[in-house]
């Protein structure tokens, strides 16, 4: 059963795209088919997988997303495929491109029919060959964030170590809240991921120390913290993990335990699920 994951804040240079990397290149370590994609027209996380001009591409998630907005979900026609968009990197992920032609999507979202789950209607083409999906979401709550929401079954929301990016957390819980009651009933938070953190600065200790006392007690915040580093911050015009780039750094080890923590929670919730049908 595949796992959908949407990386969301609202708040930019928080460490999503990076996180959806290193998840998802750590998840394909461990053994899972892992499928990335880019929910944001700026498209960071297709130019850190490699790809040197996102412009010029044909086939990205806005291509796909037009045409089922345009077609509804008919059978493919014999000039267009839903996996035209995917690409392979050569650490063992999939991933779908963006680029700005998203945003041109978002704004026919507007006025088209179904328009939370446009996104959601694609997935579930696509999404069987994988065990998890991660999706990295713009800085923002607009529609294509809801869309990314709507077609979840989780969200990892990633915190940088400064006061002013945990302050920005309430509007998108009430956004997950919102789409949980009207679009989504079993969106669910799996945590809080501690980013960027300079343990050396009181700012930092004492932003990590907040969230766990403000949050700890409503949900996860999971126990492995990324450290800040300047190696980290090197990563993505390399087109690679940071495992590829630094595979012995702090960074590449707390990612590692990251990964085994999202996975540990896929297989309590797994268990929960064969409990269920088996009553």
């Amino acid at each position: 059963m595949t796992k959908v994951i949407a990386i969301a804040h609202e708040k930019g240079g928080v460490g999503k795209t990076t996180t959806v990397i290193n998840l998802g290149i750590g998840l394909a370590r461990q053994g899972k088919n892992v499928l990335l994609l880019d929910a944001d027209p700026q498209g960071d996380l297709t130019k850190c997988l490699g790809v040197k001009d996102p412009k010029a591409l044909r086939h990205t998630i806005a291509t796909c997303m037009d045409h089922l907005i345009a077609h509804g979900e008919e059978d493919d026609p014999p000039d267009f495929a839903y996996t035209d968009a995917i690409r392979q990197h050569d650490e063992g992920v999939d991933f779908i491109p963006a680029n700005a032609g998203l945003a041109a999507t978002e704004v026919t979202l507007v006025n088209s029919m179904s328009r939370e789950t446009v996104l959601r209607q694609y997935l579930d083409v696509v999404k069987q060959e994988y065990d998890y999906v991660l999706i990295d979401c713009r800085p923002s709550l607009g529609l294509t964030v809801i869309n990314a929401l709507t077609a979840a079954d989780s969200v990892i929301i990633p915190v940088q170590a400064h006061i002013l990016a945990a302050q920005d957390m309430d509007a998108l819980f009430k956004t997950i809240g919102r789409v949980r009651r009207q679009l989504n009933p079993r969106l669910q938070v799996d945590g809080i991921c501690m980013t960027m953190v300079d343990a050396r600065t009181n700012l930092a200790r004492t932003t990590v120390k907040a969230i766990r006392e403000n949050y700890g007690s409503l949900v996860r915040v999971f126990q492995s913290e990324i450290p800040f580093a300047i190696r980290a911050a090197e990563v993505p015009e390399k087109g690679q993990s940071i495992y590829a780039y630094d595979p012995n750094g702090r960074v590449a080890k707390a990612y590692e335990a990251l990964t085994k923590e999202v996975m540990a929670l896929g297989n309590r919730e797994h268990e929960k699920a064969q409990d269920y049908h088996a009553r």
